[in-house]
């Protein structure tokens, strides 16, 4: 019987110390970042759009200013990653983020007015964004290139148990709490991140760049392979950015689930992930990275497209299954590629700009989607139609590349 006991804790155990110390560390990081984020964030729109009477579109046009801003923060956090080291800005972010999150909780309190609850909300998103790219380049610093694919699988698994549990949370607390106790909880979680970097990360950068400007966060003008990459995956962050925001109105507001309800949708997609993402990653090592990025961006069109057809909520729950596949094929396979395409001594910078990238396409995405749920309300196909076309462009972008640059 311990013979059986310890051939079945084995294969956990290789796991474990197959990679440094510090990839588990910042797995909880990211854990208590995105659990704090995904409390709040998914009902940031339906607060402004029930709550306070904004449209949709207007909805949509903060979200991109956030989104515009937060991608240059990215940018910079990881210029200045590159610059100072990963740990100091990492402090720097979370400590900071503590105070504005705060401060967003309180105004959403008092019912401040609009423009000072979106200022808040954009400085307190941008802040905290930069340490994306710092603590996506502490995992390549600290693994080989053979495993970054897993290693950015078992990051993701860390921030999706946040994001399972966080709608959860913040279904259970919108329904009897004001909107400003979800607020408040991010500014717990940065405090918790901000103890834990302290005691627990230990700087990983060696090469430091004296360089910190605007021309510093562009990666090298030649790099053409890496540009065209990160413009093909723009098209499928803006299919993504539609997860938080379109998402709630469509589930809430226009086919009448509940908040749990909607709740579940986004807990499920956490779920899957937490479940089944570490055992894809060890499938995606031996399948070429342009195969697995289209077939993420097919999935993604297929699960996106079927909603428009959706009003039961059985098949909302396996539309999202769709979708989760997509992504969790798609998320680490990028981010090892941006790995393997940068240099050791500009890894932070790499990982910023591709962030911009991210965080701009994420952020044009609840614009999108407005755009088409006030143009199209009474006929949702017509909203998620194009909305799945653009990742099959993207799906279709990813060949062209790797045929262009990888072969």
């Amino acid at each position: 019987m311990k013979e059986l006991l310890e051939s079945a804790k084995s294969p956990f155990r290789n796991l474990y110390h197959g990679f440094e110390p510090e990839i588990w560390v910042i797995t909880v990081v990211h854990f208590f970042t995105v659990i704090g984020f995904s409390i709040c964030m998914p009902f940031l729109s339906l607060y402004l759009y029930q709550d306070r009477g904004l449209s949709m579109t207007l909805v949509g046009i903060i979200l991109l200013a956030a989104g515009l801003c937060s991608a240059v923060s990215q940018a910079l956090g990881g210029a200045l990653s590159d610059r100072f080291g990963r740990r100091p800005v990492l402090l720097l972010a979370t400590s900071v983020s503590i105070f504005l999150y705060s401060g967003l909780a309180i105004l959403i309190g008092v019912s401040a007015p609009v423009w000072a609850i979106a200022v808040a909300y954009i400085v307190g998103r941008s802040v905290l964004t930069t340490i994306r790219p710092v603590t996506s380049a502490l995992v390549a610093d600290f693994t080989s290139k053979k495993k970054l694919t897993e290693a950015y699988g078992i990051l993701r698994i860390g921030a999706n148990i946040g994001w399972a549990a966080g709608p959860a949370i913040g279904g259970y607390m919108a329904a009897s709490l004001p909107y400003a106790w979800l607020f408040g909880v991010p500014a717990l979680t940065c405090g918790i991140v901000s103890l834990i970097v302290f005691f627990f990360v230990r700087e990983s950068s060696q090469f430091i760049n004296k360089e910190v400007g605007f021309r510093s966060m562009l990666p090298p003008a030649n790099d053409r392979a890496f540009l065209v990459f990160t413009m093909v995956s723009l098209l499928l962050f803006v299919v993504m950015g539609q997860m938080v925001s379109t998402l709630s109105i469509f589930a809430v507001d226009r086919v009448g689930f509940s908040f749990t309800q909607y709740s579940l949708l986004l807990t499920l997609n956490g779920l899957i992930v937490i479940f089944f993402q570490y055992p894809i990653t060890l499938v995606l090592r031996r399948v070429a990275k342009f195969r697995a990025l289209m077939l993420g961006g097919l999935l993604y069109a297929i699960g996106y497209v079927s909603l428009g057809w959706i009003t039961q909520f059985e098949w909302a729950l396996a539309a999202m299954a769709i979708v989760t596949a997509g992504e969790i094929i798609h998320a680490p396979v990028t981010l090892s590629v941006i790995g393997e395409l940068s240099p050791q001594n500009q890894r932070g910078r790499y990982m910023g700009f591709f962030g911009l990238s991210e965080t701009i396409g994420i952020a044009m995405g609840p614009l999108v989607g407005g755009i088409l749920l006030d143009a199209f309300p009474f006929d949702l196909r017509l909203v998620w139609g194009p909305i799945g076309f653009i990742a099959l462009v993207a799906a279709m972008g990813y060949y062209w590349w790797a045929h262009r640059f990888r072969s």
